[in-house]
């Protein structure tokens, strides 16, 4: 398959309510659509799912976008006939920016897919028409305002609840919506907020039964994880230190990690989060698939990663409406719970154009010859 050209936008969706986390405070979704459209005129689409700042990961949206255009595109042209397998391998010798690969591998399989008539579920391997949902929930400002939204989701039927935590905002909150809600499952989420000196503290999550404590320290102290799990009964999961194949399977065997989240985004595309979730099957490890606030594209690729067999904790995996009033495709819609994995070819989704036009705010069209 030839690529003919690439477009990139920029958009600013905002968000139902601001989103807190250890990083910092979110009030809308900036991000980049890829559409590459091919020589036969398929059309495939894809988001990159990296932030405006450089907080949870080094690749930011304008440094993804420069990125694409100067070193990862130009590579693809050179190419000339690709396939999405071949994506990875063409792209490796520009080190890290998995993001960015990601957005690139995904938007060719989109098209791939479509010429070829086939649901990314049913190419991925997708094993369910239907997955459980969880929700994230932010920092909240008070006690009270996290109990009426977290009381909202389980309302609307999620299935599981994930806390975001930090120093200062763990304990209480958490050790409250247990009372409230003693059998809902139940994780927390750090984002790297805590450091090797905090162990015991951690240890007091213990008696609130959770699922598991999410990246709780430095992602590149994989060893500070392994002597926390020997410390801690709550199950340690490792987010953002999972990068690679490799550093999935490094972190197994230091064994500081007994599940593992899966972002296609953070591990450079949907080719190597199936590697690694079929790394974990064979280990007996339990995956799930990460949000990062995705648009129906993104979200739509990652409902059919979560019907994989190995992923079997429920993910983040909201509907449409948990962040957005507007989705930019078919919004997401929860029923008693669980979304619907999409059977259309491709990723399943129709887009919304017209949308899409009014919270773009900058575009460019990169072909063989540079940009347009």
């Amino acid at each position: 398959m030839e690529i003919k050209e690439v477009e990139i936008r920029v958009i600013e969706l905002p968000l139902v309510r601001p989103f807190r986390t250890s990083f910092g405070t979110q009030f809308h979704r900036e991000l980049l659509l890829l559409k590459v459209t091919t020589t036969d005129g398929a059309a495939g689409w894809s988001e990159c799912v990296a932030m405006s700042e450089p907080l949870y990961s080094p690749e930011y949206t304008l440094g993804c976008q420069d990125v694409l255009e100067r070193f990862l595109l130009p590579r693809i042209f050179h190419a000339g006939d690709t396939r999405a397998e071949e994506v990875a391998d063409l792209l490796r010798p520009v080190l890290g920016h998995q993001m960015a690969k990601a957005a690139i591998e995904t938007a060719i399989l989109d098209a791939q897919l479509k010429e070829a008539g086939i649901s990314f579920g049913s190419f991925l391997g997708s094993s369910r028409e239907m997955i459980d949902c969880g929700v994230s929930v932010g920092i909240a400002k008070t006690i009270e305002d996290l109990v009426k939204e977290v009381d909202l989701y389980i309302s609307q039927g999620y299935r599981r609840i994930k806390l975001k935590i930090e120093p200062g905002w763990d304990i209480e909150p958490v050790s409250t919506i247990r009372q409230l809600w003693p059998d809902i499952p139940l994780q927390v989420d750090a984002n790297q907020a805590y450091s090797r000196s905090d162990y015991n503290h951690l240890k007091k999550l213990d008696p609130f039964n959770l699922l598991l404590i999410e990246q709780p320290l430095d992602e590149h102290d994989v060893l500070g994880h392994a002597e926390l799990a020997r410390v801690i009964s709550t199950p340690v999961c490792l987010d953002e230190s999972i990068t690679s194949l490799e550093s999935a399977r490094d972190a197994l065997a230091l064994q500081a990690t007994t599940i593992i989240n899966i972002k296609p985004g953070r591990v450079g595309g949907y080719f190597e989060s199936v590697k690694i979730h079929d790394l974990c099957v064979e280990s007996d490890i339990a995956v799930w698939c990460g949000g990062m606030l995705e648009t129906g594209i993104g979200r739509a690729a990652n409902v059919a990663l979560a019907a994989l067999p190995g992923f079997t904790l429920p993910g983040d995996t909201s509907a449409s409406s948990r962040y957005f009033q507007r989705d930019i495709t078919t919004p997401f819609v929860m029923q008693n719970g669980q979304l619907q994995v999409p059977t259309a070819p491709g990723i399943g989704v129709e887009i919304d154009h017209d949308f899409i036009e009014e919270i773009t705010t900058a575009v460019r069209v990169i072909t063989s010859k540079g940009r347009k």
